[in-house]
């Protein structure tokens, strides 16, 4: 007998009662603010698209369309999510929510600013699958945007920072970061969600979140010292939280999933092999240890335009790593630090750290990836691409699609974002007709009949999968793109000149009619 599980409608409806409390609580609080003369609150937004996290974060108001909710809740979902990620976090006690704040028990291992490092953990009784997700979020690699990585994007680098007067009153009940995660982490989204339709193969595993304190892509060892204004630990919060996780279950694991996004996707790489040692070291060798990678492939190429390495944007990816590794006293795999050293910048490199890991890794990336293009230069800010920018765009995917060419088990469709696998839409995307929560279940299946010493991989159950198709966006399943000056959705052809697209240069490449051309394109093909 199947257990009952909750309506989405009735968690909907849990999260917009949150939210209309909460929308009161800070009117109230701001106004109060206001009354006594005092400056308004510096708010946050919590997870905003990569390329716009090192940017200054503004006061912003938010209003709630109730009309026709039923007709569109994804976009009343999203309003809800804007009004609850505007409000500032508050360390304190914890709700009973889904997924429950825990601090680490060796609390000598700290975020940036030397407050405790901790996770959330929603358990799930007699499951024996356990998922950890790194969170990401760029990087800084110098005490000066470090500095400004602080001020701006606090939560990034500590779990303390608290607001005071009558907001804290109402919020001390919170957890660190409640507000920012308490949609990811209670309605769960992607491979986060609890919800089977959303989630087919993993609704019911453990789920535990890590956010991401430590500014150093996962990989650092350095604790906050007289003379280090700042710790860099990510290597070891993410064993400390395995220990931890051994009173709690994990020892009883089959199957431990290391996931993550963007610089937790790279951190993903970096760790998975120390993840499934420190566990062998402490007798649990019969949990078998797996990554997904998503979105933390990057390459060491040639920007488009070269600048000043001043800041985490305009920095070129190899001399951000170069300098960042040294500052974080970063660490690596020992198979690829012996592969490379001397130069332990490049195991920060996909293509070049993942030849060296032991265990099977599943790699997302999309062919064009816009935290990649954002490091390259290439800054799509509304305005239509350049001839140059274009051949760069087309010639990006192209590089990636070669790294990925050997790596078995991969999702890499051809479309422009970034993250996926916490994304809404992650079960419409596909590659050659197989959705990514399709292949990662088929990538289970083979890693299984392996076990067996069956080494033919399940028969229709495709887990090598990249798109072939040259620019982006030629794939049909792709993400929504919407006018960056309007608001407006773009179709497939829209896009593509507004991009820059030559519909006549194209078509002689590909050699057929441009009207063809078109006419392909409109039908999605």
């Amino acid at each position: 007998m199947k257990c009952r599980r909750p309506q989405r409608s009735v968690r909907v409806m849990r999260v917009i009662h949150w939210a209309v409390m909460l929308g009161l609580i800070q009117s109230g609080a701001l106004g109060a603010r206001k009354f006594r003369g005092g400056r308004n609150p510096q708010q946050r937004r919590a997870l905003p698209p990569a390329h716009n996290r090192d940017r200054a974060e503004t006061t912003e108001s938010f209003s709630l369309d109730f009309t026709a909710v039923e007709e569109n809740m994804d976009n009343f979902m999203t309003q809800v999510k804007n009004l609850a990620q505007s409000l500032y976090p508050c360390s304190a006690q914890k709700l009973d929510y889904d997924m429950k704040l825990h601090f680490l028990e060796n609390t000598s291992v700290t975020c940036n600013d030397g407050t405790p490092a901790g996770y959330y953990l929603k358990e799930s009784k007699g499951s024996r699958r356990w998922l950890i997700f790194l969170e990401g979020g760029w990087y800084c690699f110098n005490k000066e945007n470090c500095d400004s990585r602080y001020d701006t994007m606090r939560r990034l680098m500590s779990s303390s920072k608290c607001i005071t007067g009558l907001l804290f009153s109402f919020l001390f009940l919170f957890s660190f970061n409640f507000i920012m995660h308490v949609f990811i982490l209670t309605l769960g989204t992607g491979i986060l969600s609890s919800l089977p339709e959303e989630n087919p193969h993993w609704w019911n595993a453990n789920m535990v979140f890590i956010p991401y304190c430590s500014s150093d892509v996962w990989s650092g060892a350095t604790p906050k010292t007289d003379k280090n204004d700042y710790a860099f630990m990510g290597s070891l919060i993410i064993k400390e939280v395995v220990k931890d996780l051994l009173t709690k279950g994990l020892d009883n694991a089959k199957i431990l999933l290391l996931a993550g996004s963007s610089a937790g996707g790279t951190g993903v790489l970096l760790n998975v092999d120390s993840v499934s040692e420190l566990l062998e070291e402490l007798g649990h060798t019969n949990i078998q240890v797996r990554g997904l990678s998503d979105s933390g492939w990057f390459l060491d190429n040639k920007q488009y335009r070269c600048t000043d390495c001043v800041d985490t944007i305009n920095c070129a990816p190899t001399e951000v790593i170069k300098r960042g590794i040294k500052y974080w006293g970063g660490v690596v795999p020992e198979r690829c630090r012996q592969a490379y050293e001397g130069k332990e910048w490049n195991c920060f490199f996909g293509y070049k750290v993942y030849p060296t890991i032991k265990r099977p890794v599943f790699i997302v990336q999309w062919l064009f990836d816009e935290a990649q293009l954002t490091v390259d230069n290439i800054h799509l800010t509304g305005q239509p691409v350049q001839e140059g920018q274009w051949r760069y765009i087309q010639n990006l995917g192209t590089e990636l699609r070669n790294t990925l060419k050997d790596v078995p088990a991969m999702f890499a469709p051809a479309c422009l974002s970034h993250e996926f696998i916490t994304r809404n839409f992650w079960t419409d995307v596909q590659v050659k007709g197989t959705s990514l929560p399709r292949a990662l279940h088929c990538w289970d299946r083979s890693l299984q009949e392996n076990s067996r010493n069956n080494k033919s991989p399940p028969k229709g159950c495709p887990v090598h999968l990249i798109d072939s198709c040259p620019w982006p966006h030629c794939n049909p399943t792709c993400p929504t793109i919407r006018d960056q000056s309007t608001g407006q959705e773009m179709n497939v052809i829209q896009f593509l000149m507004h991009m820059g697209f030559d519909v006549q240069k194209m078509a002689h490449q590909q050699g057929m009619d441009p009207s063809k051309l078109l006419g392909m394109l409109s039908s999605g093909s």
